[in-house]
């Protein structure tokens, strides 16, 4: 019997069996995470973490055919934008209440299966990074895009992808590229690769498992498992480039390379945010050093500051990230005016600006993380 749990337009979540069922139900917009639907989330979790019927928690994207084909393509970029304009508060609930979210997720008690078939970014990384089980496919489409509009990777991007191995996560971070389930895998940002094609059958079977203990999760994996495609990515290099103490010297490096690989690196190097980079950089080396609370608590720092950054005197429409944001979703001329515009004009006191608390520790948003 299917009983209904949590509701709201935009998520569905239901308990069969012992397990907890989450789908994101906004399709046209790739399950694009808004506020109401972050809210729905952290309740439906906080709720099933006290229940001694569920057992475990599953979560999927519906696309535009149905079920499966599309996870999360992040955050609502365009809310972002009408709340600054608007000088709406809710902005700000929005990332507290989203990095609460992720902090959640990877601490839950009981298994938590992400199957991130399809478009999985950004937000979308933020509530499957800290699953249990990381299932992707060989439609997956993974990134940290948010150098793009001159944000950082959050969602404790900072922390996983300073995980990653031999600098495989400053390069997601930097580029904002997209990957495949292989490279997935070899990034450690996925845990096993099912048939697509038996998702449907996957997700069902979940409701019928008696146990959840890790034996017989594994042994519900095994019926679904396929072979993912080959990783491409050139881990030696990155791993030479990527290890320089600043963006400069990692485009430095590249530009030593040869091939197509790196040179579209070094593009997209020289196209985003000279700032946001560097400031991202920054927050992944420190990431690798930190709890995720800690890091969760720098980034809701961060955000604050791209968003008004006070210590340079730019606040709402004169910062890199609403113009990242103006250029590539609002206008889309894809031709952002980024202050600097070169790598070689970002000093060290414009980046270690966003990496002062705007809050005491007593007043953060996010004090509370354990």
């Amino acid at each position: 019997m299917t009983t209904p749990t949590y509701t709201c337009p935009e998520i569905a979540t239901e308990v069969r069996g012992r397990v907890g069922f989450i789908t994101l139900n906004r399709p046209r917009a790739l399950n694009a995470l808004s506020l109401p639907m972050i809210r729905a989330l952290a309740a439906a979790l906080l709720a099933w973490r006290e229940d001694p019927q569920v057992e475990a928690v599953a979560v999927r994207g519906m696309g535009k055919e149905g079920p499966f084909g599309a996870f999360c393509a992040g955050g609502d970029i365009r809310f972002f934008h009408q709340a600054v304009v608007r000088a709406d508060g809710e902005l700000e609930d929005f990332f507290t209440e989203e990095y609460a979210l992720n902090h959640l997720i990877h601490h839950y008690p009981k298994p938590y299966l992400a199957f991130m078939d399809g478009i999985v970014m950004g937000g979308g990384m933020g509530i499957s990074q800290g699953a249990s089980l990381r299932i992707v496919t060989p439609r997956t489409r993974m990134a940290m895009p948010e150098t793009n509009i001159g944000l950082f990777p959050d969602v404790g991007g900072g922390w996983f992808l300073a995980r990653c191995p031999r600098h495989g996560g400053e390069w997601l971070a930097l580029t904002s590229e997209v990957v495949g389930a292989g490279d997935a895998l070899a990034l450690q940002l996925a845990d096993t690769c099912f048939d697509p094609d038996r998702l449907a059958e996957a997700w069902e079977a979940l409701a019928a498992l008696p146990q959840f203990d890790a034996a017989s999760l594994q042994r519900w994996q095994q019926r679904y498992v396929t072979a993912a495609p080959a990783a491409t990515l050139p881990l030696d290099t990155i791993a030479r480039c990527f290890e320089q103490p600043d963006v400069l010297r990692i485009v430095q490096a590249l530009e030593k390379e040869t091939g197509e690989w790196a040179a579209a690196a070094v593009k997209a190097l020289r196209t985003h945010s000279p700032l946001m980079l560097q400031v991202t950089l920054e927050l992944i080396r420190r990431g690798a050093g930190m709890t995720l609370a800690d890091e969760l608590r720098l980034e809701r720092d961060l955000v604050r500051h791209c968003f008004n950054t006070r210590h340079l005197d730019r606040f709402m429409a004169a910062t890199d990230t609403m113009e990242g944001i103006r250029a590539l979703v609002i206008d889309k001329d894809r031709n952002p005016k980024w202050n600097p515009p070169r790598l070689e004009d970002v000093t060290p006191e414009m980046v270690a600006g966003f990496f002062v608390s705007p809050w005491p520790a007593h007043a953060h948003p996010l004090r509370d993380l354990a």
